[in-house]
């Protein structure tokens, strides 16, 4: 049994008069829809298949995902000769709907999950190269030799919105917002993490070395908590700290303790100075500076032993 993109490929290759142009789709192309990790790596393997083979081809996308793409209703059905949906269950009416909207064009799936093989769905397609399906042997998913481009950052994000003995001089949730939409814009991966501990709740640490185990593993952390910097530092992690009191209290305090620069005045967050920090935390220097903390905190540790 041929693998299904060889399979897919070698099927439009073999249309008489060529392939003519493709429109790829997925989940990925329905505004009601959703977008996953799986489905956008399976649409760049499809891709560039489809590129190797000179096959040419456009992708449509949800616009809550790529608003500067395509989107699937501007689609022109009359511009393709075939509809390519890739990842993903073969379920549902947007998958019926794709075959009303594209009923002139030849429909193929590949890369997908046939559950029933009746579903409309799924019968709605001229061909269907399936990854699963009942009664047939599974193909390794797409997504799995899709091309990768450099991994970006691991970044721990440590918010804290409380504090309510700062009174009027709190700017937590005015620092939170501006922090968030900062970060919703950097190309790092997102770690959500806390400094509460909880016994009960699995997306939270549950022991201090817990907590550190995680703050090793990270490439930055971005905090307006005290003990986000101070337990991220001594793990040797790089700290882009804002202090959330206006005029600065313990996490500006802290960071003179340690000699620690990469901390930002509440009433001075702009995407600018944030973006000047962050790249100094992931530089060599800011690498430095934490491993330096780090080794300042386990001399005082050591000097307070019995």
């Amino acid at each position: 049994m041929r693998e299904p993109l060889t399979a897919l490929t070698d099927d439009l290759l073999a249309r008489p008069g060529g392939p003519g142009r493709t429109l790829l789709t997925g989940w990925f192309s329905f505004d009601d829809g959703e977008v996953t990790v799986g489905d956008a790596l399976a649409q760049r393997r499809v891709s560039q298949a489809l590129a190797a083979c000179g096959i040419a081809h456009d992708t449509a996308w949800s616009r809550g995902f790529a608003p500067d793409r395509m989107p699937l209703d501007a689609a022109d059905p009359t511009a393709y000769g075939h509809v390519v949906f890739t990842c993903g269950p073969a379920h549902g009416e947007q998958l019926r709907r794709l075959h009303r909207q594209f009923s002139n064009c030849r429909r193929l799936a590949v890369g997908v999950s046939v559950i029933d093989p009746g579903d409309p769905a799924v019968t709605g397609f001229d061909r269907v190269f399936a990854r699963d399906e009942p009664a047939a042997a599974p193909s390794v998913d797409l997504a799995a030799g899709a091309p990768l481009h450099s991994v970006p950052p691991l970044a721990g994000v440590v918010l804290t919105y409380g504090q309510g003995e700062y009174a009027e001089r709190r700017r937590h949730d005015t620092v939170g917002g501006q922090l968030i939409e900062w970060l919703t814009r950097l190309d790092c991966a997102r770690v959500e993490a806390d400094t509460r501990l909880a016994i009960d709740d699995w997306r939270h640490c549950a022991t201090p070395e817990q907590f550190m185990g995680l703050a090793a593993r990270l490439d930055a952390v971005v905090t307006n908590r005290l003990h986000g910097m101070v337990l991220a530092l001594r793990a040797g992690t790089p700290v882009l700290a804002v202090d959330p009191v206006l005029g600065g209290a313990k996490v500006s305090a802290q960071a003179r303790a340690l000699r620690w620069p990469a901390v930002i005045p509440a009433d001075e967050v702009t995407p600018k100075t944030l973006d000047r920090w962050w790249e100094w935390c992931l530089s060599p220097a800011g690498r430095a500076a934490a491993g330096r903390r780090a080794r300042l905190m386990e001399r005082v540790r050591g000097s307070h032993r019995p």
